[in-house]
């Protein structure tokens, strides 16, 4: 996708270039000027590789007017003129000068195949940076009744984009970005995820029959350290087929040091006391948040891959299928906990304030897609 400013804005040079790439542009446009010939040395451009709706548009012009004959255009400007006007038709603020500035900076018109080369990897960066940005803003978009499908279309439309630009910069082994990977984005309001956790490890310590069931839930779901180091436990236990309730996972959390950071024995206890619902409504829950948390951490990291001019294409294509594939993982699990489709709400027997109010939303209330504490 390219970017696209006014075409009556004033882009043509009067003021510095912010990018390179607007000066292989211009070597680009001016060899094509000079010899239209290279157009056909040139076929993995279109106009929607330009910065600038300007470029673009000559681009447009240039490659749709019929070429000129070598000999006369080599003595007369009539061609460059059809250029023009066509050109003028998008970009109002095109100028004869402006055609012949560009022949005059291009350094080497035989260069235009290099040239080119440049003009579509800028693109490639531009493309995926969009598609990085739709996945982020739709992992945020409240109002989506089906956030999950929603998520996972906009992550295969990034794939896909991804696999376009690999047909052109294939990836090299042992390239990928140095680009550090931001952290991951922190939701200053982690209430509702922290209570439906607590409400899973109390159902899952009253139930542990039902652990078996959830195999597809991981620790690294769980937004809190304390939480996922919980569910080690539960899991641990059922596994060993050692008897389960509120002291024995106490004991087991001892003993793999999770009371080390300050967690009184008490608090654990309470922690565990009340449960709701089922093991599987809250593991969808919690499954969910983490598949939606992935996706934001993968687009995030593609943005910031793109954002780095360092980075070749071959490197942003190698870095986003690493990324990609984290949502690849998570959405296996996914699929396998719902069938395909989004978790409904469980109703519990007994259950506190707390779980009633989580309970009475239904359909389920679209998870926050936190990041994980350090």
């Amino acid at each position: 996708m390219s970017h696209s400013p006014d075409p009556d804005e004033d882009d043509l040079g009067t003021t510095p270039a912010p990018h390179p790439v607007f000066h292989a542009e211009q070597a680009l446009l001016g060899a094509l000027l000079f010899d239209p010939r290279l157009c056909g040395d040139v076929p993995g451009i279109s106009a929607d590789s330009f910065s600038t709706a300007a470029h673009a548009a000559l681009f447009t012009a240039i490659s749709t007017l019929p070429p000129p004959d070598p000999a006369e255009h080599a003595k007369s400007a009539a061609w460059l003129h059809q250029v023009l006007m066509a050109g003028q038709e998008q970009a109002r603020g095109l100028s004869a000068s402006y055609l012949h500035t560009l022949i005059q900076v291009c350094p080497w018109p035989r260069h235009a195949p290099a040239y080119a080369r440049m003009v579509e990897a800028e693109h490639a960066r531009r493309r995926l940076r969009a598609a990085a940005d739709r996945l982020v803003q739709t992992v945020h978009d409240a109002s989506l009744p089906e956030p999950v499908q929603a998520v996972l279309a906009e992550a295969d439309a990034l794939t896909g984009t991804v696999d376009d630009i690999a047909t052109r910069f294939p990836p090299r082994a042992g390239v990928l970005p140095r680009t550090p990977v931001p952290p991951p984005d922190t939701v200053p309001d982690r209430t509702e995820a922290a209570e439906e956790e607590r409400l899973l490890l109390a159902t899952a310590t009253a139930r542990p029959a039902d652990i078996e069931s959830v195999r597809w839930l991981l620790a690294e779901d769980f937004t809190q350290p304390l939480h996922a180091g919980l569910w080690q436990c539960l899991t641990a236990l059922a596994r060993r087929h050692e008897p389960v309730d509120p002291v024995t996972v106490l004991w087991e959390a001892q003993q793999r040091g999770l009371l080390h950071d300050g967690s009184e024995p008490s608090g654990v206890l309470r922690l565990l006391a009340e449960p709701a619902g089922s093991v599987g409504h809250w593991g969808q829950r919690a499954l969910t948040r983490s598949l939606l948390a992935a996706a934001d951490q993968t687009g995030r990291r593609i943005q910031a891959y793109s954002d780095d001019p360092m980075n070749t294409p071959f490197q942003l294509v190698a870095g986003a299928r690493r990324a990609l594939a984290d949502i690849g993982a998570i959405r296996t699990r996914w699929q396998h906990a719902t069938g395909h489709s989004l978790p409904q709400p469980a109703r519990a027997a007994r259950a506190g304030p707390a779980a009633r109010r989580a309970l009475a939303v239904s359909p389920p209330a679209r998870p926050v897609a936190a990041g994980r504490t350090p």
